[in-house]
């Protein structure tokens, strides 16, 4: 075969592996419309000062530019563990707690570590969408379990599956992502007495649960194979940032110190990550504001017909809706985009500004009259 020219080669004339052909990009929706409700950001920028603050430090790396980034960052790491300490009340090692790009990126090394050819990683759905591709870049097969009608996972369900896989890597979000549920402490111990590998409690949202709601971080002492991840894209509203981390046991961030690439954080994301983690306390007032809007929204949505999932993130998952495209494309008409992601017939929104809020109900109020729904009137399997 001749070889084409660049511009008319196409996928099909690649040497892609065989499972990867028919697989498309992970990604939410970019569009530019007034009110954006789809990925979970906080919607509240950084003050002046947080920006300058971050612009100097960037500037103060920049001088050093020339040389390769501190491969260690045990300075970005000990800020992380003394901010873990103000959140849950556990004390952490420096060497306890791991950063990459992204919550994202961590959970690729986990599964680089503790997955692979021969392995699986086993979790319960509705859950993050990017889970099994994780698993699939990964080669390790991923084994599917199921929550309850409320979202819950039921102890015995996930006991058996364990049982019955003996996975490598169990995945626990907690809170969820699409439902914003939160797991209690006690199926997490279950899971770890009985899980012959890792297992991974994902707290992308932790810092959005409500008072009561405990922590992961909190069994870390009694349990060498736990790994609770976290990130500063959502609650540090730091999502361009892209810094996510990790919290476990020295033996474990060793491990997957082998896998990381060299220099993986660059020494501005180290820069900038640790002015933005001095302005915690001014970035964590942000969320009380957003966990009301949360709970004023869960409450308005049920007041209306609508079913409302509990939600310890800055999220709500809503239905029952008949035609769950048609209402997110009336939404995006009207200017309010959300995610249409999760279970059949329900849709999840972001919390917003109390303005941005205020939108998104006037929208659906308009659809529902259009559409003749509210679907509360469909009783839509999960």
């Amino acid at each position: 075969m001749r070889p084409l020219p660049a511009q008319q080669t196409t996928l099909a004339d690649l040497p892609v592996r065989p499972e990867l052909r028919d697989e498309v990009p992970y990604g939410a929706p970019q569009l530019d419309v007034p009110v954006l409700l789809n990925v979970n950001e906080n919607p509240y920028p950084p003050s002046e000062a947080v920006v300058a603050d971050i612009a100097a430090a960037v500037a103060a790396a920049a001088r050093t530019i020339n040389r390769y980034p501190d491969r260690e960052f045990l300075g970005l790491r000990g800020d992380l563990a003394r901010f873990l300490m103000s959140d849950s009340d556990v004390r952490l090692e420096p060497q306890q707690v791991w950063a990459a790009n992204g919550s994202n990126e961590i959970m690729q090394q986990l599964l680089q570590v503790f997955g692979g050819p021969g392995r699986s990683a086993l979790s319960f759905a509705p859950t993050y969408s990017m889970y099994p591709e994780y698993a699939r870049n990964t080669h390790t097969q991923w084994i599917v379990g199921h929550r309850e009608a409320d979202f819950t996972i039921a102890e015995d369900h996930a006991i058996s599956l364990i049982r019955q896989y003996q996975p490598s890597v169990v995945i626990l979000t907690s809170p969820n992502n699409p439902t914003g549920t939160a797991l209690p402490l006690s199926l997490i111990e279950a899971v770890l007495a009985t899980a012959p590998g890792v297992v991974i409690v994902d707290e992308a949202y932790a810092e959005f649960r409500r008072p009561g709601v405990p922590s992961a971080l909190s069994l870390l002492s009694a349990h060498g194979n736990l790994v609770v991840t976290r990130t500063m894209s959502k609650a540090f509203a730091y999502a361009g940032g892209r810094l996510g981390y990790l919290a476990s046991s020295a033996a474990v961030v060793d491990a997957v110190r082998i896998v990381r690439l060299p220099y993986h954080l660059s020494a501005i994301q180290q820069a900038a990550a640790r002015a933005a983690l001095a302005h915690g306390a001014e970035a964590l007032a942000r969320v009380a504001d957003l966990r009301a809007e949360r709970d004023r929204t869960v409450s308005w949505l049920r007041e209306h017909g609508w079913q409302a999932a509990e939600s310890d993130a800055n999220f709500v998952l809503f239905g029952t809706i008949a035609d769950r495209h048609a209402v997110w494309q009336g939404l995006l008409d009207r200017g309010v985009l959300i995610r249409e992601t999760g279970p059949q017939h329900w849709l999840r929104v972001s919390i917003g500004t109390a303005a941005e809020m205020a939108a998104f109900r006037a929208a659906l109020l308009e659809i529902g009259d259009v559409t003749g729904t509210p679907a509360s009137a469909v009783t839509a399997p999960v």
